[in-house]
């Protein structure tokens, strides 16, 4: 039998930013640098187009070359996964044979947005996936807040169990107890469960994550990997500090339009990652940019 290595699925995975030029075409330059940045900053993994990553306005050949960037740049120094967002099934498989074809270290799938489906479709949905690319390891994106629905803990425990390649997941559901019942039900099958909410993976460790998916990483790798370094190191009085340091400036991105706040406060820090998508635009001058700035001043990063 087939038996899948997942030692390597751990830590703070960055969902990574994608800096683009006036054209909205990939900057390779800026997307080389920032993956440098995150891996001298302590990250265990980089997740291309994640949700802070804008996959939902990346054309699928922008998309294939961003990864092939981004695996070339990281040459082997941490994982790169690589995030599938589409809503049809056979769209997801190819992007899953793509990416797996460009070298990814596995791939992370979202439950389909805009649908309301049952849990025969969402199984079947995931099982198809995982089984166009059945060497590679496949994590599940649980995010409530975007798609409108949260995966339930039985159709996660059926998955784990049922699916041999899918050997993980991403919870953003920000409820600890869902989190915790994920990895309750998948334990023992060694399921590896992350977190999803930069201001819960001192919580989530606690209840058996294994490190978080952080968009927080993409500006302020220190503060989120020290979270996650001294907890592993036995140190929780440490990490719960460095939690509670986090906090405050993670929250003052909630004001901001979706997902525009990372991109602001890398450039806050002198990141140059430029602009987002459109229809979204930095945040303008004023209240929420301020609690931004205000937040980040405290913490010692601008």
């Amino acid at each position: 039998m087939f038996i899948m290595n997942t030692d390597f699925i751990k830590g703070v995975v960055v969902p990574i930013l994608t800096p683009i030029d006036a054209d909205e075409k990939i900057d390779e330059g800026k997307l080389r640098d920032q993956v440098d940045y995150v891996i001298e900053g302590g990250v265990l993994g980089i997740l291309a187009f994640g949700s802070n990553g804008e996959f939902y306005v990346v054309e699928e050949d922008e998309m294939e070359r961003g990864l092939k960037i981004m695996l070339d740049q990281a040459a082997g120094r941490v994982p790169v996964y690589f995030g599938i967002g589409a809503i049809s099934t056979k769209k997801c498989c190819r992007l899953a044979k793509m990416a797996v074809e460009a070298g990814a270290a596995g791939i992370s799938v979202l439950q389909p947005m805009f649908l309301k489906p049952t849990e025969t479709e969402l199984f079947q949905h995931f099982k198809t996936i995982a089984e166009c690319v059945p060497e590679t390891p496949m994590l599940l994106y649980n995010n409530p807040g975007r798609v409108g629905y949260t995966m339930s803990a039985n159709l996660v425990e059926r998955l784990a169990h049922e699916v041999p390649n899918i050997v993980g997941m991403k919870d953003t559901s920000g409820d600890i107890t869902q989190t915790a019942e994920f990895i309750r039900r998948t334990r023992d099958v060694g399921f590896k469960v992350f977190g999803g909410k930069d201001t819960l993976l001192y919580a989530s460790m606690c209840h058996g994550a294994v490190g978080g998916v952080c968009t927080a990483a993409n500006f302020m790798p220190e503060l989120i990997t020290d979270v996650y370094n001294k907890y592993v190191a036995g140190d929780l009085e440490g990490s719960l500090e460095a939690q509670f340091k986090l906090i405050p400036v993670r929250l003052s991105m909630d004001g901001a339009s979706f997902p525009v706040a990372a991109k602001d406060m890398a450039n806050l820090r002198g990141r140059n990652v430029g602009v987002p998508y459109t229809p979204n635009l930095p945040t303008p001058e004023g209240p929420v940019l301020d609690k931004i700035k205000t937040e980040m001043h405290k913490a010692g990063l601008i």
